[in-house]
């Protein structure tokens, strides 16, 4: 039987589960756990929605990995509150005060209740994505709040995006036909219609003077990416003369852009059992946790909701 795989971007989701669950949500001793309960509560109603066999908690082992600020300074530079201390660190991405302390709660909890999280070092939990998803013999639900990983959307392999629209309440189907309503180009052209694009939000900064309306249909003239600077060589080809230049002149970016937007295939991550779990891998852990946190309802709906 083909198993469905669901992929949380972990991060993503609790982020939004803290800005979506009031900080009067707090632990006995009085710390906030909106984000802890919040993300609970979120994946108990995509596991009682969705029915997966497999699920992944995927981890940022590393937020702004060094080898694709390498290829462009700007990346995620804008979210950097304070730099690693010595070469081959980590730098420290800019947290609510009140959301860095709930994190290893979230890692606990998960790991007691046996919920597989998967991480790499030197790699975004994005790649992590990517390279399950490729790996994936059937469907695959990716859960997250970023539009990157509309790169990964294919109806033909099952692979579709589950996007939060308000909060954790609401998600939003995306596949192969709405991100090329949307965007105008499928689920294979989104990364090149992203770099060409730019992304404030990621520190990308696109090729000056293309907007999102002009990448589309450069994409849709000229095939891919490489197609249109092909083009930019070719005198022939159908280019406006500052659509030329523009290129031209990003062409330093272009060259280097694609590994950086593209989520990698090929990751080595380690091994661990993705399967749904039906019942909490330590039990007193998960006691232990619920009490010291103040997790009440959310935990109890999620083990309710795996017990099926």
């Amino acid at each position: 039987m083909t198993r469905r795989l669901m992929l949380l971007d972990t991060a993503s989701l609790y982020f939004r589960a803290y800005f979506g669950v009031p900080d009067s949500v707090r632990a006995p001793d009085g710390t906030p756990v909106n984000a802890v309960r919040g993300l609970l509560d979120f994946i108990a109603r995509l596991v009682q929605d969705h029915r997966p066999d497999d699920l992944v908690a995927c981890m940022d082992a590393d937020w702004r990995p060094a080898w694709r600020v390498a290829l462009i300074p700007t990346y995620k530079a804008h979210r950097v509150a304070e730099e690693a201390p010595e070469a081959g660190g980590v730098d420290q991405e800019e947290v609510p005060d009140t959301l860095s302390p709930q994190i290893p709660v979230i890692d606990e909890v998960l790991d007691a209740i046996g919920i597989a999280r998967v991480g790499a070092a030197d790699y975004e939990a994005d790649d992590v994505i990517g390279t399950l998803t490729g790996r994936a013999a059937g469907p695959v639900d990716i859960v997250t709040g970023d539009r990157d990983l509309f790169q990964l959307v294919d109806d033909e392999r099952g692979v579709r995006v589950l996007y939060p629209v308000k909060g954790v309440g609401t998600l939003r189907l995306v596949d192969e036909s709405y991100v090329r309503e949307k965007y105008g180009v499928g689920g294979s052209g989104y990364a090149d219609l992203a770099l060409l694009r730019g992304d404030p939000s990621d520190g990308l900064p696109g090729v000056p003077g293309i907007g999102e309306k002009t990448a589309a249909k450069l994409l849709a003239a000229h095939g891919d990416l490489a197609g249109i600077m092909a083009a930019v060589d070719d005198p022939a080809a159908q280019l406006t003369p500052a659509q030329r230049k523009r290129l031209a002149e990003a062409r330093a970016y272009v060259e280097v852009a694609p590994k950086v937007v593209r989520v990698a295939a090929d990751v080595a991550l380690p091994a661990f059992d993705a399967a749904l779990p039906r019942s909490p891998r330590d039990p007193g852990a998960v006691a232990a946790l619920a009490e010291r946190w103040g997790l009440g309802g959310s935990l109890r709906r999620l083990l309710s909701t795996l017990q099926g």
